[in-house]
């Protein structure tokens, strides 16, 4: 069985668990069936109109640039929901269990095991507990996808010239144009990085989402990112799925971004210089559509320069391993979102992407290199964020 169809009954099973809980609801709300009936009517239908515009029964539409009527009043509420209702099912089925523990024991005892306080404390500790997701999600869709932070990273480096000291680099990672990240909120965060006076400013992949035919809006939006010393990237996976990698590159070259796919150039200042160096997306696993690379980073292994610092643009932060192995100073990525949905404030294992990475984001350090991993602007699928607040990341190289 596809992982899609597992999905669908997953979410077929909530959907019928929260409709019975709803309609226990109205029923005590509004006892008379006509009254519940006019309340209930209009719900369902709403429902059914945003499950059907978001799961494309009214049939295909262009994926949008910027936030539609359509998208704000059907689309965001129903993928709020839709993540919210399962995480929530989740917690409900969590807290039944020891409440069906409890009963099958008091059925079976001549006494009572719980108080009637107790039984009541533990029946809304559950109700509030299942209502959190739903709190949570409102908050990551209405402020957390909104939050940006620009943290300042030093990366000391033992091979840096003193010419570089200082050298800021600016990083924006996973842009995923569509109606959550429309063209004119891009605009706004390439001001922002120019606005934070980098030498230079790389793009670290994931421009597009699914459909070709937004590139040429996601260029357009970050053609205005300007630094003295210019502005460079990598392609991430979904460039590659969507099947836009050479003409996303030419369409970056045309507006001043080189992108760099297996390629190095330098960066001069004063006669000193670092190896710059990107790559397209590579994994050590089956990812997507995207297949597993048996030996990662091959295409770079000729580029690297042992007697220059070395920094790599790498969307996937699984080549770290091997960047580190062969010697590769600093590595940049993306790819995760920070997990997107995330609850390492409470505990550092509480994130999604764990599940396929190690690196989810931060800065990480082995033996012959660091890693900073950019939790990104964009998010995919459920326009959520929670514990993990978009990104535009400053590193100041610091010599020694």
């Amino acid at each position: 069985m596809s992982i899609f169809r597992i999905v669908l009954i997953i979410f077929g099973i909530t959907q019928i668990y929260w409709g019975w809980r709803l309609y226990r609801i109205a029923v005590r709300l509004f006892p008379s069936p006509v009254r519940r009936t006019a309340v209930c009517a209009p719900v369902l239908a709403f429902y059914l109109v945003a499950m059907a515009f978001n799961f494309g029964w009214f049939g295909p539409r262009p994926s949008p640039i910027r936030l539609t009527a359509a998208d704000a009043l059907l689309g965001a509420p129903f993928l709020w929901w839709l993540a919210c209702s399962i995480v929530g099912f989740v917690v409900a089925a969590l807290f039944s269990i020891p409440q069906g523990i409890v009963a099958m024991a008091r059925r079976f005892s001549k006494r009572d095991l719980e108080s009637p306080d107790r039984r009541v404390f533990l029946g809304r500790t559950a109700a509030v507990a299942t209502a959190a997701p739903f709190v949570a999600g409102a908050y990551g869709l209405l402020y957390g996808r909104l939050n940006l932070e620009t943290p300042t990273q030093k990366i000391h480096l033992p091979k840096l010239p003193r010419q570089f000291h200082g050298f800021r680099i600016c990083q924006l990672s996973d842009i995923h144009i569509g109606p959550f990240m429309p063209a004119d909120e891009i605009r706004r965060y390439a001001a922002i990085a120019n606005a934070l006076k980098p030498d230079l400013t790389v793009l670290t992949g994931d421009f597009v989402t699914f459909d070709p035919a937004t590139q040429g809006a996601v260029v357009e939006a970050l053609s205005g990112i300007r630094a003295p010393y210019g502005v460079y990237g990598c392609l991430g996976n979904h460039d590659a799925w969507s099947g836009v990698e050479d003409s996303i590159t030419e369409l970056f070259r045309r507006a001043g971004v080189r992108i760099l796919r297996g390629e190095n150039l330098p960066i001069v200042s004063h006669g000193e210089s670092f190896n710059l160096m990107g790559v397209d997306f590579q994994s050590p696993h089956r990812f997507g559509s995207s297949p597993a690379v048996e030996h990662l980073l091959t295409n770079i292994e000729g580029l690297i320069q042992r007697d220059r610092v070395n920094i790599l643009l790498s969307h996937n932060p699984d080549t770290f391993p091997r960047a580190a192995e062969l010697g590769i100073d600093l590595s940049m990525a993306g790819h995760t979102h920070g997990g997107q949905a995330s609850l390492e404030f409470i505990s550092p294992e509480i994130a999604p992407s764990r599940l396929v990475t190690p690196y989810v984001a931060g800065h990480f350090q082995k033996a012959g290199g660091q890693l900073y991993v950019n939790r990104g602007i964009g998010t995919i699928f459920i326009p959520i964020r929670i514990g993990a607040p978009p990104e535009i990341t400053v590193y100041e190289l610091v010599a020694g």
